[in-house]
Order: C-alpha cells, then sequence, then structure tokens
C-alpha cells in the first residue's frame, strides 16, 4: 500500500503526459494529450491534428493543421499529475488565421511597435449550483454580497480554488460571495494582456474542476437565472510605455488615457458583439441590475460603462464593465486595444460624462447628455460590428468565421423562439440557453 503511494506520489511529480491547449472560436479551450517525451517536439515542430470539427476553424476539404507549444506557459496541474501547455496553431509554416490566440498576438505586436504594452486584470463572476440531473437549478448558499460565514458555504471552495491558482500561473488577490446566492468571484493579479487571456482559460478551469470535486457545476453563464444578477468580467485596462504607466496624468487620467476610453466609447456598439458575444449575455445587460446598458463614463460611477476607480501612485487605469466571461478573451483584447488605439490615434474627446446614477436618469436627460444605449440583443450587436472596420480589422481574416458561426447561432435561437411560440424579446433564460452556454 505504501509502495503504490510512493508510486502515485512520484507520477504526480513527473508528469507522464503533456495537454497541448488551444481554444476556438468562443474559446472554449480544446486540445489534445500527448506522452511528456513529445514536449520538445511539441515546442519546435509542433503537433499536427484535424481542425474540421472545431467551431470556427477550417472546413473538412482542407483541415489539417499544427499546434506548436509555447514553452513559456507550461505548468503542472496538481490535482491531475499532468503538465499542460497553451501554444499558436499553424498552417502549414505559417500562423493559421483563425487562431484566436495568434490573432491577440498580432495586436500585440502591433503595439509593441509603438513601444507600448497592455496590461489587463478581471474580475470573472461565476454560480456554483448543486447536480440534480435536471435544468432545474438549485443554488448551494443563499449569501449576498461579500457574506462571510453563516450563508456562504463555498468559502472553502473558493480557498481551495485559490490554493491552486499559482499553480497555473495566477496570482489570487481578492474572494468574495457576490450578490446573487450561489454567485462568487475571485480576483486575480493583473498582468500582460496575452497572460491575461491565458489566465482567464485557467481560471475557468480550475474553478469548474474544484467544483466538480465536490459535486457541484460551477457556469460562467452570462445570465443562467432569470430575475438574478449576471456574471460580468470587468476588465482593468492600462497601457504602459518605458516602464512608466501612460495613463497617469496630472489630475486623474492622462490625455492619452482618455483619448483611448474615447476610443472604446466611440466602438463600444460594435464590441459588444465580441466582448458579450451571446444571446444570453444580452439578458444581462438590461436596466435594473449593475451591469451598465448606457455608453457613459465617469470618475468611480458604477453606472456607467467605463468608470475610473480609485488609484493611487501608477495604478491609473480604467475599468471596461460590460464584457462577460462567455466572450472569447483573445478576440475580446484585441478588439478593445484596436479601438482604444484608434481613440488615441484620432484624439477622441470621450463623450458622455455623468457622475449620476445614470439607470435614474430620465430618457430626456440621457438624450440630452449624449448617452446612447448597447445593443439589445445578440442580433443588434452583430450588425453593429458589420458596420465598424476597426473593431472588424482586430480580428483580421478570423472576422468572416466569427460573424458567420455567430449569425447562425443567433438565427438558431430565433428558430426556436418562434417554433416554441415565445416572444423575440423575452430576457427569460429558456432552455435552449442553458443547453448551448450552461458549460461555458
Amino acid at each position: 500500500m505504501n509502495e503504490v503511494k510512493s508510486i502515485q506520489s512520484e507520477d504526480k511529480m513527473h508528469p507522464k503526459f503533456l495537454q497541448l491547449i488551444f481554444v476556438d472560436i468562443n474559446g472554449v479551450p480544446k486540445g489534445m494529450e500527448v506522452p511528456i517525451s513529445r514536449y520538445e517536439e511539441a515546442v519546435e515542430d509542433g503537433i499536427a491534428f484535424d481542425g474540421s470539427s472545431i467551431p470556427g476553424f477550417q472546413g473538412i476539404e482542407d483541415s489539417d493543421l499544427i499546434l506548436k507549444a509555447d514553452p513559456k506557459t507550461y505548468a503542472e496541474v496538481p490535482w491531475e499529475g499532468i503538465a499542460r501547455v497553451y501554444g499558436y496553431i499553424y498552417k502549414g509554416d505559417k500562423p493559421y488565421w483563425a487562431d484566436p490566440r495568434g490573432v491577440l498576438k498580432a495586436t500585440l505586436d502591433e503595439l509593441a511597435k509603438e513601444g507600448l504594452t497592455a496590461y489587463i486584470g478581471p474580475e470573472p463572476e461565476f454560480y456554483l449550483f448543486k447536480k440534480n440531473g435536471s435544468w432545474e437549478l438549485k443554488l448551494p448558499d443563499a449569501g449576498g454580497y461579500f457574506d462571510l460565514i453563516h450563508l456562504d458555504k463555498a468559502r472553502e471552495i473558493k480557498r481551495e480554488i485559490a490554493y491552486y491558482m499559482p499553480y497555473l500561473g495566477l496570482t489570487p488577490e481578492v474572494l468574495h460571495h457576490e450578490v446573487g446566492a450561489g454567485q462568487h468571484e475571485i480576483d486575480f493579479r493583473f498582468d500582460e494582456a496575452l497572460k491575461t487571456a491565458d489566465n482567464i482559460v485557467s481560471f475557468k478551469h480550475i474553478v469548474k474542476a474544484v467544483a466538480e470535486m465536490h459535486s457541484l457545476y460551477a457556469t460562467f453563464m452570462p445570465k443562467p437565472i432569470f430575475g438574478m444578477p449576471g456574471n460580468g468580467m470587468h476588465l482593468h485596462i492600462s497601457l504602459w510605455k518605458d516602464g512608466e504607466n501612460m495613463f497617469v496624468g496630472e489630475e486623474g487620467l492622462s490625455e492619452f488615457a482618455l483619448h483611448f476610453l474615447g476610443g472604446i466609447l466611440k466602438h463600444a456598439k460594435a464590441l459588444s458583439a465580441i466582448t458579450n458575444p451571446t444571446v444570453n449575455s444580452y439578458k444581462r445587460l438590461v436596466p435594473g441590475y449593475e451591469a451598465p446598458v448606457y455608453i457613459s463614463w465617469g470618475y468611480r460611477n458604477r453606472s456607467a460603462l467605463i468608470r475610473v476607480p480609485a488609484f493611487w501612485g501608477k495604478g491609473a487605469r480604467i475599468e471596461y464593465r460590460c464584457p462577460d466571461p462567455s466572450a472569447n478573451p483573445y478576440f475580446a483584447f484585441a478588439a478593445i486595444i484596436k479601438a482604444g488605439m484608434d481613440g488615441v490615434k484620432s484624439k477622441e474627446e470621450p463623450f458622455a460624462y455623468v457622475e449620476e446614477n445614470v439607470y435614474k436618469m430620465s430618457e430626456a436627460k440621457r438624450e440630452e447628455r449624449g448617452i446612447e444605449t448597447l445593443p439589445s440583443n445578440l442580433g443588434e450587436a452583430l450588425e453593429a460590428l458589420k458596420k465598424d472596420k476597426v473593431v472588424r480589422s482586430a480580428l483580421g481574416k478570423a472576422y468572416d468565421n466569427f460573424i458567420a458561426y455567430k449569425e447562425k447561432e443567433w438565427e438558431s435561437y430565433l428558430a426556436y423562439i418562434e417554433e416554441n411560440g415565445l416572444s423575440g424579446d423575452t430576457k427569460k433564460v429558456i432552455e435552449w440557453e442553458l443547453e448551448r452556454y450552461f458549460h461555458i
């Protein structure tokens, strides 16, 4: 018995298998396992695979792709006793144009030519549900915002998640119960944009794995329950050059930061198709909850689309509040950076500054202040994206695949609504959404 334990311990210390990970067009992790002995081959030559069944990738007639491991992302998964590594996808000897990680890298390479580095810190929220073999969602606790002991039954689970995070390169910072019963948030330290996108994928994997260990389901679905708060993923963004934060101004934000912010506001409607890319995303973006609906900005104002948090020293940043965890983080970061830099280049002045609660304003007052509204559904968001050359360009050649995939998704939803005699603008969360998005 002791000998078996010793061997198992040794196996975990020396992984025998390696997971090669990439994401599909939806940001869902995909991959394959190879013996650890093929690690060097995976880095230098890559491992071939068939991309025809990956959502948003090649057609069956031309589907041979290669995944090359990025050694900077190597980590060992302690609860499975294997190693894992992210990579870039190639077609032949050239980067594959539909690889989301490659799309973000291309954007960051453009940024680097100007001496700039983007740093992003995310705040992904999630729900924990009891397993019961049906779509009747059972909440495991009745806690509320920042509840600690009596109501938050998942505090030990959150600690376990935080314990595992450093193994995969994440630094946990704050753990707390969110507003919804069974809803939680664990913030982790900001990093360079590519590393943060990887970290979001890793974080979701850790949360789901630990939940499974406790016979629970974890979901990052934007709005799993009608009438309950949705899951957001606020993004804290800053750009740096030569070790200096370009967002720091003499009083408040710098001109550079204000122009970057102005670019995001200008392109906000098109951006929503990428930062909020599901039918269910727009069940979260409704008045009455904390999710922002109105295109505006302000200092400290949590009802605005973009908030400027109080900061000290070099901590100047903007908080973009509409994104949700269903977003492909690689596409989302590329699009946000592209939109912001368009504002910098055109010296876009931010509009719709407000320090009042936008939700309590009359429609006439919002119109007077130039405060517009985000798209109310995925169909409207896709139409806005089609008209926005800047945001489209962020996806490069992957844009055609993205728009075609998402239009089919929207059409499928509308067909289901019609077949079942439901209202097209319903904000109720229906079974079609749960089946499609619950495992996000």
